[in-house]
């Protein structure tokens, strides 16, 4: 394992696995997205974390409230055009106050090939702290797993949402590839 800090391109994602373990996740939501798929594959291989596929973003917000309720420590994987699907439902944290840890890999900034990810990119950052989630922004793999960290403890220690915004240049170029 790194020391705290030296995370690497290619070893972030197992940093915040650590983390995950460290601080006690329990439960992990996601829709699959090639940002997260090293992160995603190594809780699904953990027999201490749930894993559960979401068709949609915003059913997460409900399973990390459910799974509060139910005593486990949940976070919620997806991508910046997730947030855009999830704003109404984002409200349930505000009125019921529980921890709602988000891990966000954007789209829409550095090199972005689809249009159509631009706009949701732009104000994912201002729509997360419109609805009071503390946000922080990762533009470094050594700063990932400290940011995660700080995230998880904050959401857990004051009930409250926090997200973590993995910049496009972090996650890497989107390329399109045609047939």
């Amino acid at each position: 394992m790194n020391t705290p800090g030296s995370a690497s391109a290619e070893s972030w994602p197992d940093e915040v696995f650590d983390v995950f373990k460290r601080t006690n996740v329990q439960m992990m939501g996601y829709v699959p997205d090639a940002g997260h798929t090293r992160l995603i594959n190594r809780c699904r291989d953990d027999a201490d974390i749930e894993d559960v596929v979401l068709t949609t973003e915003e059913e997460g917000i409900g399973l990390i409230a459910g799974g509060w309720l139910g005593g486990k420590r949940g976070v919620l994987l997806m991508q910046s055009s997730g947030v855009g699907n999830c704003v109404n439902t984002l409200s349930l944290q505000m009125i019921a106050r529980f921890p709602l840890p988000i891990l966000v890999t954007m789209r829409g900034e550095y090199a972005e090939f689809n249009p159509w990810q631009i706009p949701m990119g732009s104000i994912t950052e201002a729509s997360l702290k419109l609805c009071n989630f503390q946000v922080y922004r990762a533009n470094a793999p050594e700063e990932v797993p400290e940011l995660v960290e700080a995230a998880l403890d904050m959401a857990y220690n004051s009930d409250i949402g926090t997200a973590v915004l993995l910049s496009q240049s972090l996650i890497g170029r989107k390329k399109w590839v045609r047939e």
